[in-house]
């Protein structure tokens, strides 16, 4: 028998008193008197467990933003984009002026069984990452396969898309798709991405024949594009045999590029359909989808646009002193920049108190950018003499429009 059975035993059948019953029983008087109101109004009812859940949840996310997370899910896996907890929180915050704490998408999602556990995955911390600090500092490249499909619905002739890849803002220069990767393949790929975005510091790709010949034993000389970055003094990386997270960041460009041509609903047949829908992914990359690796998740074009480029050089030794910095503005609109052992105080202007900035500089060349949208905030040459560096606008807040 229960406690509260013996207890209620103990006052309606043998008429002891409460006093009696908290003594022997060792129970609190709060608690026996709400069970003994419980009892004379439900009867045996009153022993049965009942939920610790309180009777309000004023913080509980609401159900019409959790059904909203969902359906960004949905909508998200369908056309063959991230659906990660980060993506819904862009898509939230930029699309929706919703609010919602990275934790709370992902509970949301578990309790709808929405993912897919994964737990022999190997865990980003055990991975040593890199990125260039500049665009055009180094680029990746690699090709991959995709099949066409017949006008019935049959698997039809092999592809194989090449892509070259901005290192630092993962933004896609170059996919074309070509029924077999041959060296003049590559390198005209190359010259054409060249033509439009200038000649990159580095190349970084792995060890495929149509590349590199470092590994043939010396037969057959150089490939085109290493006889082309020698002639333009372009360094040129490889990765190490059997280790391909050193080109992961193409890598996994080209398993989102997959991820997305799957998802289509009008296969291509031939390759210029396939080349139209690649065209089309370039675009959805390149400039409208969030990318959880850039910082505030920019897309990838805004990061590609937000700093100056890196080109070849031919004399390292004689290059600038070229940093970047991350910092925020503070209350009174001032960002701070150590030069040459000397702290400067840098005037952008209260409108932009808080905002998260990059500082480029080059010697005494710095320029003031916003982090999450890569506008220009300022550029100044940095006065060594002065402490205080002002935007040359008279003192006081800036005047309304009228």
């Amino acid at each position: 028998m229960s406690k509260a059975r013996l207890v209620i035993t103990a006052i309606e059948v043998e008429g002891r008193t409460p006093a009696e019953v908290i003594a022997e029983y060792g129970v609190s008087r709060s608690w026996l008197y709400e069970l003994l109101a419980r009892y004379r109004a439900e009867g045996d009812a009153a022993f049965e467990p009942r939920s610790r859940r309180p009777l309000s949840s004023p913080r509980t996310t609401p159900q019409a933003r959790v059904d909203l997370v969902l359906r960004l899910r949905k909508q998200l896996a369908e056309v063959g984009l991230d659906a990660g907890a980060d993506t819904i929180d862009w898509h939230l915050t930029h699309k929706h002026s919703i609010t919602v704490s990275r934790a709370t998408i992902n509970r949301i999602l578990v309790r709808a069984g929405a993912v897919v556990p994964e737990p022999a995955k190997r865990p980003k911390s055990s991975y040593i990452r890199f990125e260039a600090s500049m665009p055009n500092e180094t680029w990746q490249s690699d090709f991959t396969h995709y099949r066409l499909t017949r006008p019935e619905g049959t698997p039809g002739a092999d592809t194989e898309p090449i892509s070259w890849l901005d290192d630092h803002a993962r933004y896609a220069l170059h996919i074309s798709a070509h029924h077999r990767i041959t060296g003049p393949i590559v390198l005209d790929t190359f010259r054409g991405t060249c033509d439009l975005h200038g000649y990159p510091a580095s190349t970084l790709t792995d060890n495929g024949m149509v590349y590199t010949v470092r590994f043939s034993g010396g037969r057959g000389g150089r490939t085109s594009l290493e006889q082309e970055l020698r002639r333009l003094n372009i360094v040129q990386k490889n990765s190490r045999p059997n280790h391909p997270t050193t080109c992961g960041k193409v890598e996994r460009f080209q398993q989102t590029m997959k991820k997305w041509l799957r998802a289509q609903p009008a296969q291509p047949s031939t390759l210029a359909e396939l080349q139209t829908l690649l065209e089309a992914f370039a675009a959805e990359y390149n400039h409208r989808r969030p990318h959880r690796s850039l910082p505030h998740r920019a897309t990838p074009a805004t990061a590609y646009a937000a700093r100056p480029k890196a080109t070849p050089s031919a004399d390292r030794m004689r290059e600038p002193h070229d940093r970047v910095r991350t910092d925020r503005i503070d209350n009174s609109g001032v960002v701070t920049l150590r030069v040459n052992g000397r702290l400067h105080h840098i005037g952008v202007g209260r409108t932009h108190a808080r905002t998260h900035v990059l500082l480029l500089v080059h010697d005494l060349k710095v320029t003031v950018i916003n982090a999450a949208t890569g506008e220009l905030l300022r550029e100044l040459t940095i006065d060594p003499t002065k402490d205080y560096q002002g935007t040359g606008q008279p003192p006081g807040p800036t005047p309304k429009k009228q």
